[in-house]
């Protein structure tokens, strides 16, 4: 943390070390993840395998976050991103020679467990160094920043597999995978006493004492942050299904789903400069609000333009809300065995992505897609309810003289 001896704290410092292998590794995921269905085809994955193999790298993320919150806390950051980039290079290469789909499949458990490292690794790193007047700009830009990154990644990733076949974007994911963390591990200052940040004891003593001791958080601000990943989550999947229930091309949902990402992108920073001036609540709540109220309203849309409003609602609301689970995650973490708090509290996040799916595939095959969007749009007024009336504001008011941001 900044110490009063310290020059001020600024975002800018932050640029080479964290923002921008940020955005060399999103761009390496998002030129792999859409590719990932038919590259399995091309292994002969018929398509219900295929996308099953999708929905594995989220399931190792989802299984692999408290070991690495173990990993990130027992080793320290840095090495911790060596061991993840270490891990990501070997799936990303075994990936581009396998022959097999099912060595594919498992190659993607394995990829989502090197994801959860580096972004726990980060998370950790940014959330001691940053002071909490300005986390919220920094944790906003962080999540705009790998937002603009994936964004990007498709079209490279598109452009190389035209060229030289999908398997060039495992490669590419590789290198700038390998770049990335050494601009990390040359440029981040790791903590200098670990002592000090992590607890004595086992591994599994300091998780459970995490789990005992902040409970009532995990309780409260943990579902609203679970309510918030279900609907983020079903956002992504029913504008599309809807799309295409209500006649449209693939084109013309394309082309919304994108205006509405675009939205989503331009809000970043100064969702970050509400929450750090207001307070966290003050863009959690409205961004739940927002996109339960586009979820509910979906089934209204029979059109054309009621479907593109409410698509470009929910991308505003999502937009509203870029950042704050990084952040809320960060203000309620203690100074000791933060990455293991932080390795549950993204869990329950990955756990609310995967519910999503669960939720919506439950729902319509007993009843409509409408229903299923109206139900999660109400998982997201509960998010904002137990966030409004459980979840305490972590932004502290005393503060004197805030630290310089740019």
């Amino acid at each position: 943390m900044t110490h009063a001896s310290e020059p001020p704290f600024r975002l800018r410092d932050l640029g080479m070390s964290v923002y921008l292998p940020t955005f060399l590794f999103a761009v390496g995921q998002g030129a792999v993840i859409p590719f990932t269905p038919l590259y399995a085809m091309d292994l002969g994955a018929s398509v219900a395998l295929a996308s099953l193999i999708v929905a594995l790298r989220g399931f190792g993320m989802m299984l692999f976050d408290i070991p690495a919150g173990i990993l990130v806390g027992s080793v320290g950051e840095r090495w911790a991103m060596v061991i993840g980039t270490a891990i990501l290079l070997t799936v990303a290469v075994g990936a581009a020679l396998t022959q097999s789909p099912w060595v594919f499949a498992g190659l993607m458990v394995i990829m989502g467990f090197a994801w959860a490292i580096w972004q726990l690794a980060r998370l950790t790193y940014v959330s001691e160094q940053v002071p909490l007047e300005v986390r919220g700009r920094a944790l906003s830009l962080l999540g705009g920043t790998n937002r603009v990154g994936t964004a990007i990644g498709p079209l490279l990733g598109g452009y190389l597999g035209v060229q030289f076949g999908l398997v060039s974007s495992f490669y590419l994911q590789a290198a700038l995978a390998l770049v990335a963390t050494v601009f990390m591990f040359l440029l981040i200052k790791e903590c200098e006493d670990r002592r000090e940040t992590v607890g004595h004891g086992a591994a599994h003593e300091r998780f459970w004492g995490i789990i005992t001791d902040h409970r009532r958080v995990f309780a409260t601000a943990g579902v609203a942050t679970l309510c918030l990943s279900v609907v983020r989550a079903s956002r992504q999947t029913i504008i599309p299904l809807w799309g295409d229930h209500i006649g449209l091309s693939a084109a013309a949902v394309g082309g919304v789903f994108s205006a509405s990402s675009a939205i989503d992108m331009l809000l970043f920073y100064p969702t970050g400069a509400v929450m750090d001036r207001w307070g966290r609540k003050w863009v959690g709540i409205p961004c739940l609000i927002t996109i339960a109220a586009g979820l509910i309203l979906i089934p209204a849309a029979t059109t054309l333009p009621l479907f593109v409003a409410v698509a470009m609602l929910t991308g505003f609301g999502n937009g509203m809300g870029a950042g704050i689970n990084m952040t809320l995650g960060a203000d309620f973490s203690p100074a000791q065995n933060r990455a293991e708090f932080l390795g549950v509290w993204r869990l329950l996040a990955d756990v609310g992505q995967l519910g999503a799916g669960v939720l919506l595939s439950a729902i319509t095959a007993v009843a409509t897609l409408g229903l299923a969007s109206a139900a999660t749009g109400g998982v997201g007024l509960l998010g904002a309810v137990v966030l409004w009336l459980f979840v305490p504001e972590p932004l502290q008011r005393r503060r004197a003289r805030p630290p310089e941001a740019a």
